[in-house]
């Protein structure tokens, strides 16, 4: 690209003084010095470089022989910015949440916030957690490798079935989906996290042991059981060893149905492995690193609590788990009576 620096004052004067022009500022000074060169010939000039007459004439004006920057790009920022509409009360209270809640979003904290009576919109949640990461007042967990587990293949089992394709999910308690998780908090610690969640109502139960034997999982079947708010009627869970043995006979003495995956399918058990990346992110990533393990089933229990009773839930509408049981337990009351009612007449 050749420039006749005679045709613009102060232009060698610029470029020895070591201003520098970007690329697109340096093809518009050639349009410029172009036109200047052929007789101002703005039409020869457009075909020449292949451009619209209207961003010519637009850059033509913009274009100051003695400030070659003004064939820059201009800001784009708008003259009026938006500014907060917020109180520093709010704010607070938003981080407060956030801090006890490190991995709940602005969908869930907006409701912990209406039943405080705090009239605030999604998007504003979501605007006041961006202006706290801004100013570095709020920062995330940072995020921890958890090793993968290979499962062995399927053996003979008595009493597990498959699925039947057609089982029945309509009320808490006719599936309920159950897994574990390796965990490896520190060099040479291995513990094993046992999840358990039901379909409907997303109730979960979980608990950690220190290793994940048929015995280990037997015990939270009994744990599972004790802290359902509603009986079982079905189990579903993936070919591992510590679903046999002891834990496969603990689901025949109580005629507690049992359903083994497909090797291969963890798809199908797509519920509890959902739950694993919950209780990875929300509990033991913003957990202190106690790994005693009766003190850590101590805390589970009561993030299974809040998990439960306080966390809205996107898939069930933003309500609690506890709140579907209620609402089910409501229709099926009044269900009884109608049919109570019924007989009667």
């Amino acid at each position: 690209m050749q420039i006749h620096w005679g045709k613009f004052p102060r232009a060698q004067e610029v470029s020895r003084s070591g201003a520098s022009l970007t690329q697109t500022a340096l093809k518009r000074l050639a349009w410029m010095d172009f036109y200047h060169t052929h007789g101002q010939n703005a039409a020869l000039t457009c075909r020449h470089f292949a451009i619209s007459r209207q961003t010519f004439y637009r850059w033509k004006r913009r274009f100051d022989r003695h400030n070659l920057a003004s064939l820059e790009d201009r800001s784009h920022r708008p003259c009026r910015v938006r500014h907060p509409t917020w109180t520093p009360e709010l704010a607070e209270r938003v981080l407060a949440l956030r801090r006890q809640y490190p991995r709940w979003g602005k969908d869930k904290l907006v409701i912990l916030l209406r039943r405080e009576k705090r009239r605030v919109s999604t998007s504003m949640v979501g605007r006041i957690l961006h202006s706290l990461k801004r100013r570095g007042v709020l920062h995330d967990p940072p995020r921890v490798a958890v090793a993968r587990r290979s499962r062995r293949k399927l053996a003979h089992r008595p009493w597990a079935t498959r699925k039947p394709k057609f089982w029945p999910l309509e009320q808490p308690g006719d599936l309920v989906e159950i897994d574990t998780k390796e965990l490896r908090p520190a060099r040479g610690l291995v513990l094993k996290h046992f999840s358990a969640r039901d379909v409907i109502s997303r109730w979960d139960v979980v608990e950690a042991h220190a290793r994940a034997t048929s015995l280990a999982a037997a015990r939270f079947l009994d744990t599972l059981l004790d802290r359902m708010p509603f009986p079982v009627a079905a189990v579903q869970v993936d070919g591992g060893s510590e679903f046999t043995a002891e834990f496969e006979q603990a689901c025949q003495q109580r005629q507690l149905r049992l359903f083994v995956l497909p090797p291969r399918s963890p798809k199908l058990n797509a519920h509890v492995e959902r739950a694993h990346r919950t209780h990875l992110e929300e509990f033991y990533e913003v957990t202190p690193d106690d790994w005693n393990v009766p003190e850590l089933n101590h805390q589970l229990r009561a993030w299974e609590h809040t998990y439960n009773c306080v966390r809205p839930h996107q898939s069930l509408e933003y309500l609690t788990p506890l709140e579907v049981v209620q609402r089910w337990r409501e229709r099926k009351k009044k269900a009884e009576c109608h049919q109570s009612t019924g007989r009667v007449h």
